[in-house]
């Protein structure tokens, strides 16, 4: 990859259902989570070949992130944030990622309208 990824693609708002947490009834009954990507990436070779093979399909990565959600429960979100970096990761015009997981119906007594994890992975 040639020059700064100073580029983004934003990927926002894919839910599916899983079963991550750490509490019994988490993991038979799952729940919804949401996930946000950000990608950093230099487009310009894509934008010179109008080549799709040359930047990132989303519409391939939405599937992938919803496959990550929805399959392999583990306990944290910290742990399923890092699982998500490292799919965006895999695509080599992929320099950085920041990945925000969302777990609105997490398991708190109190109000509240989310509990969201964000990481900021790269390359380097």
């Amino acid at each position: 990859m040639s020059g700064v990824a100073g580029d983004r693609i934003r990927l926002a708002g894919v839910r599916g259902r899983g079963f991550h947490g750490v509490f019994e009834h988490e993991r038979r009954e799952g729940q919804e989570f949401v996930v946000d990507v950000e990608l950093g990436l230099d487009t310009r070779g894509a934008a010179t070949s109008d080549d799709l093979s040359a930047t990132v399909h989303y519409g391939e990565l939405a599937e992938r992130l919803h496959a990550s959600l929805t399959t392999d429960p583990v306990d944290l979100i910290e742990t399923l944030a890092q699982r998500i970096a490292d799919v965006c990761l895999g695509r080599e015009q992929v320099a950085s990622v920041q990945v925000t997981v969302h777990k609105p119906h997490a398991p708190i007594a109190a109000t509240f309208s989310d509990v969201a994890l964000t990481i900021n992975r790269s390359r380097s």
